[in-house]
């Protein structure tokens, strides 16, 4: 018999680690290659994490809840076949393949606790934490990521010993290399102790998701990294409010499905996106990544979560063809079908914000992107016209977050003008949506 590792995938673009929402397999089940063994959260998607391979599952080293960083081991699978090592010799961390590299020996539920994951060790490093200190509930007594962040809620943090620098040296032997994190005071980060909150009578206290946690952790690190910066314009969409209305009914009947005035402004954004492809861009460091492709992400909310699918190429697609994917993708998160492909390659983001009435926002940038644009309500309200009169129009607020860091407000300005152009000249004159 020989042990095979499954590892926590990574579930979607920028996503580092995910949540074990639900285990659907115990110690001692048979499965075949392919099959679903658990349930995992992200700031991105649920999604179930196949086997890959034929066998009898040895170890659930992750417990539900427990939340672990990609490539970190979760269970082990027990196949046919092959030496009764736990791992090929070539798989094994660093500090068991050198014996000159290795950790002190260690027995017993030990030797899990002295294999720190690179998510504890940063954690520990960063609030001064004495892992030797530390009681861990993983498999085996093994310290995971929830432990730290429960000890660091409390306040209640073991300092440490003399002997804790070198204790932390030789496990970072076992540990993947990881690049030196930047100093960041402890209140820009989501683990910061949580505040103090007077609870009275009557008051309702509700437990903190993994979902969002994970959501909290990724807008957190976007506000902290991405320097922010916002503008606004206000575009008159009169012409295509009835261009829209008024084939609205037709098209349902015969597509099968609704015709939103979201699919207008995704093509608009698409198109203009091609005329300014600094926008369509990523910070890297040392270098900015200008995008190809033009993948639109969108923002779906569900009544607990918020996930941001993607419209791949959405530059080549026909204002129907863009509705249609807005709708299916749509489906597939409020029925808790979507993939973790569906999540990945955005480049770009726009929000409906609009459908929940709101009016102006400031959006959080989708961490890596540049940019995101939030789409407003469409509202009555009178407007002087070029005549000197006054009229009611159909107005919309399109606000723009950007990463002063990738972007400045000169072609960000001429973007969003080249938006406001196209939105202003949509009418069944000059458009087709197919």
């Amino acid at each position: 018999m020989a042990i095979e590792q499954i590892k926590m995938p990574q579930l979607g673009e920028s996503v580092t680690e995910g949540t074990i929402s639900k285990w659907l397999v115990s110690v001692g089940d048979k499965v075949n290659k392919y099959d679903p063994l658990a349930e995992v959260m992200t700031d991105k998607v649920n999604a179930e994490v196949p086997s890959s391979f034929t066998g009898t599952i040895k170890e659930l080293i992750a417990n539900e809840g427990d939340t672990f960083a990609v490539g970190e081991i979760i269970c082990t699978i027990e196949i046919e076949g092959g030496s009764t090592e736990e791992a090929p010799a070539a798989e094994k961390p660093a500090a068991e393949a050198a014996p000159g590299n290795a950790a002190p020996a260690v027995s017993g539920n030990d030797g899990n606790r002295a294999r720190y994951s690179p998510a504890v060790l940063k954690l520990a490093q960063e609030h001064n934490i004495d892992l030797a200190l530390v009681n861990g509930t993983g498999a085996g007594g093994r310290i995971t990521r929830k432990d730290l962040q429960q000890i660091i809620q409390s306040g209640n943090i073991p300092q440490p010993s003399a002997e804790a620098p070198k204790a932390q040296a030789a496990a970072q032997t076992e540990a993947p290399a990881q690049p030196a994190a930047p100093s960041q005071p402890a209140a820009a980060t989501a683990s910061a102790p949580a505040p103090s909150v007077p609870v009275a009578a009557g008051d309702i206290e509700i437990p903190v998701s993994g979902i969002r946690k994970a959501i909290a952790a990724n807008m957190l690190r976007s506000k902290h990294e991405a320097p922010h910066a916002w503008t606004m314009v206000e575009v008159d969409v009169t012409n295509l409010v009835e261009y829209r209305n008024g084939l609205k009914d037709d098209f349902k009947k015969k597509e099968g499905f609704n015709l939103t005035f979201f699919a207008f402004f995704v093509k608009a954004v698409a198109q203009a996106l091609k005329e300014f492809p600094q926008i369509n861009s990523m910070w890297a460091g040392e270098k900015i990544i200008q995008k190809k492709d033009i993948n639109i992400s969108i923002a779906v909310a569900t009544e607990d979560a918020l996930f941001v699918p993607v419209i791949k190429n959405a530059d080549e697609k026909t204002i129907k063809g863009i509705g249609r994917e807005i709708n299916e993708l749509a489906q597939k998160v409020r029925t808790g079908m979507l993939r973790s492909e569906d999540m990945q390659g955005g480049t770009f983001t726009v929000n409906n914000t609009g459908s929940f009435g709101s009016v102006q926002s400031m959006g959080i940038i989708n961490y890596p992107q540049a940019a995101i644009l939030q789409v407003e309500s469409i509202v009555k309200r009178p407007v002087v016209m070029n005549n000197g009169m006054i009229a009611v129009r159909d107005m919309v607020n399109l606000c723009l977050s950007l990463d002063h860091r990738v972007l400045d407000g000169l072609v960000c300005g001429r973007f969003l003008a080249r938006v406001k152009e196209i939105l202003e000249n949509t009418s069944k004159d000059t458009t087709s949506i197919y």
